[in-house]
């Protein structure tokens, strides 16, 4: 059984296909082993993001470890895996729409047992080492900009670079946003900082009952990484590079499935499903 359905990474894969540059043999001789296909090292990777498993687990007489993590990292460097995230958000942005007019931010703690540029000591497991994502989201859940820090930063600090990850996209923004924050951001910087972009707030109120508001879609977005995506439930990788890569490419998948079910509500196409996705 697939990682991921076929409907989903199907156009997925065609668009990072499109992204990723020729590779020219230099060899003088042409003698050296032929080079591993990128879509099995693709799917290699899908599986690695979705089970969490460890690289040598899912090497097999396919693909080596060194192989995925090589092939990893050139990809990285060639930006591949925020390029594919741009294109997916832009393409949701077309067809759908995305609703920049409410924004939510939160953070999310996981566990990172193998430490790394992004691991410190987590508040909320004994002081073991954990990691934080600082998540963006539209007002429809859809995520437009993860940070990566360690578990021990706290959520007001990271509010401004994760409100900066919009500038990548160079979408049209409305005149008014309103940016919907938990209890954890409720400190007059943070006021300061909003002012100074232009931006509304909600800001749940320190020491009162839980104040849901319209800032549970970023909750669910936490859930979809978290449950969906084993890498980033237990983060094992050491370096952010590499953790932003993952994060990306687990956002492209929960841009093309919330698109595929949106766009089954508004839209008809060839070979739709007669049931929703």
């Amino acid at each position: 059984m697939p990682a991921v359905p076929s409907s989903i990474i199907e156009p997925i894969w065609a668009q990072f296909e499109a992204l990723i540059p020729p590779v020219v043999d230099e060899h003088p001789w042409g003698g050296h082993r032929p080079r591993i296909p990128d879509r099995i090292v693709f799917d290699k990777l899908i599986q690695v993001l979705v089970l969490g498993a460890a690289y040598e687990k899912i090497a097999d007489h396919t693909c080596s470890a060194t192989t995925i993590r090589r092939r990893r990292d050139e990809w990285i460097t060639a930006g591949l895996f925020t390029e594919l995230e741009r294109l997916c958000l832009n393409g949701y942005e077309k067809m759908i729409g995305l609703d920049l007019a409410n924004l939510s931010v939160d953070g999310c703690i996981v566990k990172a047992p193998c430490g790394g540029e992004a691991a410190g000591r987590s508040p909320v497991d004994r002081g073991k080492q954990g990691t934080k994502r600082s998540v963006l989201v539209d007002g429809g859940g859809i995520p437009l900009g993860v940070v990566a820090a360690p578990a021990n930063r706290h959520d007001s600090p990271l509010l401004a670079p994760t409100l900066e990850k919009l500038a990548r996209f160079g979408f049209d923004l409305p005149e008014q946003i309103t940016v919907h924050l938990d209890a954890g951001y409720d400190s007059g910087k943070t006021r300061n900082l909003l002012s100074s972009l232009g931006c509304d707030w909600v800001i749940s109120k320190k020491g009162t009952p839980l104040q849901a508001g319209a800032r549970w879609v970023v909750e669910r977005t936490n859930s979809w990484h978290n449950r969906g995506f084993k890498k980033l439930h237990i983060c094992t990788e050491r370096r952010v590079r590499v953790i932003d890569a993952f994060i990306a490419l687990a956002n492209a998948i929960i841009i093309v499935r919330r698109l595929l079910r949106e766009g089954w509500k508004r839209h008809r196409w060839h070979g739709r499903s007669a049931r929703q996705p």
